[in-house]
């Protein structure tokens, strides 16, 4: 087992992998730019080292730094956690070749998930059902319109690389079609450094449905359920539960069969997450693997038992799954609501600044990962997103009914939330009787809150 880990990450997520290093006896080694220089995980961890100015571009994402202060720190691995360099092959393959281990999934098996087409060709060969759409990255826009034409509009023009909804548009016509190829290639290179995108079929009124996988590097594995992740605003997450409603015993069990049976195929290690659309007929599409440990993470914990994070540091140091499918057991149902510090009736405007005051719930059953505490001061120069509040209960009302009692506790003083609208969504009739899909958050705002 490891004895010190680098964990190349901030904010919340850098707290909670370094709590469960030293749960495990593992001292742990944080990195922050000079604007986290107060932040909470510098102070928590057993060490810290400044690896550069508040960009990220400088400092979360300079490769050079992160290694240069594992060198220093001599740790025997590093966690990336999610976002900045958890899914950068390159990366992992420097750690590697500095006889560093990178606590995730082999670089050949990071390259063939990371890249979208690359991830469809190996689900179409799995045998698991996939959107129909463009078999490789757009050449011309005559191949996009023949493309498009033939599997019938609406179309969505995709990135082969990267996530997080950039280099994405719909099309419903041959004119959007071209507008949206030129536009997404773009977004998609500026932000992934590759301007290859493909095309899919518009799924209507979809579902959006993941599965978490562990497997270790003797090919053992097993799924721990799924996580519904359908309500998001501009195809970022904002609530997740597990279980998923609209999922019956059957589809479950071959959509996590099917998810298990892919990452295997790619000869992946360590967790990482298939993540399905599901239509309004409840057929299923694979969409995409994340090869990371994700945001939404704490729900799958809540209802197995699992800490996935220590399931993940295990592999990483080469010892087996200490399960079997058959231990795993979802429990009741979990729920969690991303807190972010933004304005949602001015745009969703980020609010960064001070925090003069911070009171978590304090129900029992109530979990909140966050990295806030009275005084400090959020940085503009990051995600806004400042705290995860995760609940767990018998059934889904009841934990609707505990996340709105526990935002209701919540206070946050000095900046603006997105805690309102939050409870708008859990309040709202389409969200309790299921009857909405990943288009509810705008339609929602569009009618007002109707």
């Amino acid at each position: 087992m490891f004895s010190r880990v680098l964990v190349a990450n901030r904010g919340e997520i850098a707290l909670r992998v370094i709590r469960t290093l030293r749960r495990m006896g593992i001292e742990a080694v944080a990195v922050y730019s000079e604007a986290d220089r107060t932040s909470a995980h510098v102070r928590l961890a057993d060490e810290a080292i400044c690896i550069g100015p508040a960009p990220s571009a400088k400092s979360y994402l300079s490769i050079p730094a992160v290694i240069a202060a594992a060198e220093v720190a001599d740790v025997d691995a590093i966690h990336p956690g999610y976002g900045f360099l958890a899914e950068n092959d390159h990366f992992a393959d420097v750690c590697r070749s500095c006889h560093i281990e990178f606590i995730g999934p082999p670089v050949t098996a990071m390259k063939l998930v990371g890249d979208k087409i690359a991830a469809r060709k190996l689900a179409q060969d799995a045998g698991v059902p996939c959107v129909p759409g463009s078999d490789g990255p757009i050449q011309d826009q005559g191949a996009a319109v023949e493309i498009a034409n033939k599997i019938g509009y609406p179309v969505l023009i995709k990135a082969a690389a990267g996530g997080g909804g950039k280099g994405m548009r719909p099309a419903h016509n041959d004119r959007s079609l071209l507008a949206g190829l030129v536009a997404a290639s773009n977004e998609a290179e500026a932000a992934f450094g590759s301007g290859m995108v493909y095309i899919e079929k518009y799924i209507e009124e979809p579902r959006h449905v993941e599965v978490q996988v562990l497997v270790d590097g003797e090919g053992n594995a097993v799924h721990l359920g799924e996580r519904d992740c359908t309500v998001q605003r501009r195809h970022q997450k904002l609530i997740e539960e597990s279980p998923s409603p609209i999922l019956d015993r059957r589809l479950r069990d071959e959509m996590c069969r099917a998810a298990v049976k892919l990452l295997k195929s790619a000869g992946y290690v360590n967790a990482g997450t298939v993540e399905f659309l599901v239509d309004k007929n409840r057929k299923y599409y694979f969409m995409e693997v994340n090869a990371r440990i994700q945001v939404e993470h704490p729900v799958t914990e809540m209802v197995t038992g699992v800490d996935l994070v220590r399931e993940q540091v295990r592999i990483a140091a080469g010892e087996r799954l200490g399960m079997r499918q058959r231990d795993v057991r979802l429990n009741g149902w979990a729920l969690e609501v991303r807190i972010n510090a933004e304005d949602p009736f001015n745009g969703f405007a980020p609010q960064p600044g001070r925090v003069d005051f911070y009171l978590p719930p304090q129900d029992p059953a109530v979990r909140v990962d966050s990295h806030l505490y009275a005084g400090y001061s959020i940085p503009p120069h990051y995600d806004s997103m400042i705290a995860k509040v995760v609940v767990h209960a018998k059934d889904r009302e009841g934990a609707i009914v505990r996340m709105l009692g526990a935002l209701d506790e919540m206070i946050i003083d000095g900046v603006q939330t997105n805690i309102p609208f939050q409870k708008e969504i859990l309040s709202h009739v389409r969200f309790r009787s299921l009857s909405y899909d990943t288009s509810f958050t705008e339609s929602l705002l569009a009618t007002g809150g109707r």
